[in-house]
């Protein structure tokens, strides 16, 4: 199949735009050929050229034979397109209205409407999923959400992770403990985040707290702890094999960290709801309800586990077969089933 995806430009640290290219890898490798189209509605310049460096130099991106092009309104997707992926909510627009006669898709990763207060732009996201497009969603919460709310035609491909950058390397007691900081995503609730680490560093004083995903050295935090800001892919395992428990909020879809924390043997710690627990249901991811107090001394009871080095040993193993090839497949199966039609 010829296969166009419209995405907003990717960036470094861009975890979705990650994402979106480790499934064009797998569906080149099933034999299908990607072109991506590049969106955005600012007036800032897209210099592909740079993106293709960043593209190449960047461990978190695999590498594709995708062409790769910005969208033109006028001239639309190649005449030879046969199916369209949106690939956010601001794409979907694009992808509606190309005049292409390609069957269109939906790839969702979170549920965009609830990135913004109620007004234009949650009401502009959420009228996305009247679209009509098939929907193959990251994980069982968003298909079933967008099924039961929108009456949207969805298939999703479970949760995996990259082995090769997540293991487990420390058979000693660990000593640390994890935040994903991410103050400019505010699903990542950082805020409430901090109130459960101060209570946390009340009860372990002596326990080093580090805080990686972005650079928080601009920010009054409340306790002791180290900024690792955004760190490289290749740099997280020997930060992840110090640390006992990795705090990991989540209000929307739940993020691809736990099962990385898991594979190297870190503890996760994530704030209960659906919308987590309908994503992965892993026996070792301690589910809190969001409560600082109940969070740090749920992450407290972690540290202080007295079987710490065999369970991290248990928890690798636990995702050993989470393997993303098999989400490939779950992804491939669902598309190539809907282009048959």
């Amino acid at each position: 199949m010829e296969i166009a995806w419209i995405m907003s430009p990717p960036g470094l640290e861009s975890g979705g735009h990650q994402n979106l290219f480790r499934f064009i890898d797998l569906a080149e490798k099933a034999g299908h050929r990607c072109a991506v189209y590049l969106y955005t509605t600012n007036n800032h310049p897209v210099s592909i050229p740079d993106i293709r460096a960043m593209l190449r130099s960047a461990a978190a991106y695999p590498e594709v034979s995708a062409s790769i092009e910005m969208y033109d309104r006028t001239a639309g997707v190649k005449p030879e397109t046969q199916a369209i992926f949106a690939t956010g909510w601001e794409t979907a627009y694009p992808a509606y209205l190309d005049t292409s006669n390609a069957r269109r898709f939906y790839f969702v990763q979170d549920y965009e409407a609830s990135f913004y207060p109620l007004g234009t732009e949650s009401l502009l996201a959420e009228n996305t999923y009247h679209f009509g497009f098939h929907g193959i969603t990251a994980g069982g919460w968003l298909a079933h959400k967008l099924s039961t709310d929108f009456g949207m035609v969805t298939d999703h491909f479970d949760f995996a992770v990259d082995k090769t950058h997540y293991s487990v390397t420390n058979l000693s007691r660990r000593s640390e403990v994890f935040f994903y900081a991410r103050p400019v995503t505010p699903r990542r609730a950082f805020e409430f985040g901090l109130l459960a680490l101060a209570e946390f560093a009340r009860l372990k004083p002596d326990v080093r707290i580090n805080l990686a995903g972005w650079d928080v050295s601009n920010w009054e935090i409340p306790f002791a702890y180290t900024n690792l800001s955004s760190l490289d892919i290749s740099e997280l395992n020997s930060v992840y094999n110090r640390c006992a428990a990795g705090l990991v909020m989540s209000l929307s879809n739940m993020s691809l960290l736990p099962l990385e924390l898991l594979s190297s043997g870190v503890t996760p710690i994530v704030n209960d709801g659906p919308n987590n627990r309908m994503v992965s249901e892993n026996p070792f991811i301690e589910y809190v309800p969001a409560s600082p107090l109940a969070i740090a001394r749920k992450m407290a009871e972690v540290f202080d586990h007295p079987d710490a080095v065999a369970r991290s040993i248990a928890m690798s193993e636990s995702v050993a077969q989470n393997d993303w090839a098999d989400s490939g497949i779950q992804f491939m199966t669902a598309f190539e089933r809907v282009m048959r039609g």
